[in-house]
């Protein structure tokens, strides 16, 4: 059964790949899983039928069958249980994948988050400038730990995993600070995963969206 997941028809980060359904996409393109798209205006987000799949009004939604989905974290880990690819088929190294995917999203991307808030939606609070140093503070706090770990490996586990692909598409997130440029391995470490076929497939069809129509959000 081909799986339907939801995406922003006017992305906010303009095609650059930062929605947080290129996580869906890269991982169903990584198991070699055909999907469908549907679009979604801000508007449609809180309509009734879309909150029914996703209470909190978001992208992206994973369909499939009588399963409804959300979180990327769990539709990526759903996605891996059931195709090879993203997970290695001996137990510890698998549960060590599923580690990096929970590390991502509840350890590094958290500051990363509230960095991308300070700078865009409070940049101009009379308080940001004294708050912003102590959110990249924090950043570099994570980054310097996950550098250390990374070392000079290629991934953090022997093979590419979901893990990897929900930390890189985490990390991505800070190339417009500039704060990545500090860890070259880091920033190898995204490249890397960047030249895979699969992120490559992901991100032209999630940049197809915003060239193929006039942005309205």
């Amino acid at each position: 059964m081909t799986p339907t997941i939801t995406a922003f028809a006017a992305s906010p980060d303009r095609g650059q790949g930062l929605a947080r359904d290129m996580r869906v996409r890269w991982a169903l393109e990584e198991v070699g899983q055909p999907y469908k798209v549907r679009l979604l205006s801000f508007a449609e987000m809180k309509d009734p039928s879309h909150l029914a799949l996703h209470p909190f009004g978001q992208i992206p939604t994973y369909e499939e069958g009588d399963l409804v989905l959300f979180e990327t974290g769990s539709i990526v880990l759903h996605i891996a249980d059931h195709h090879a690819g993203l997970l290695a088929a001996n137990a510890n190294a698998r549960a060590r994948a599923i580690t990096w995917m929970f590390a991502a999203v509840n350890t590094v991307e958290p500051p990363i988050l509230d960095l991308a808030t300070a700078k865009l939606l409070e940049g101009d609070r009379p308080w940001t400038m004294e708050r912003l140093p102590l959110v990249e503070h924090r950043v570099r706090g994570r980054l310097d730990q996950l550098s250390a770990r990374l070392g000079d490996t290629l991934w953090l586990d022997d093979a590419f995993s979901a893990g990897d692909l929900m930390m890189v598409h985490v990390l991505q997130r800070l190339k417009p600070s500039g704060l990545l440029n500090g860890y070259p391995n880091l920033s190898a470490y995204v490249a890397r995963a960047e030249a895979r076929p699969a992120y490559e497939r992901a991100f032209r069809a999630q940049l197809a969206v915003f060239t193929s129509k006039p942005s309205t959000g």
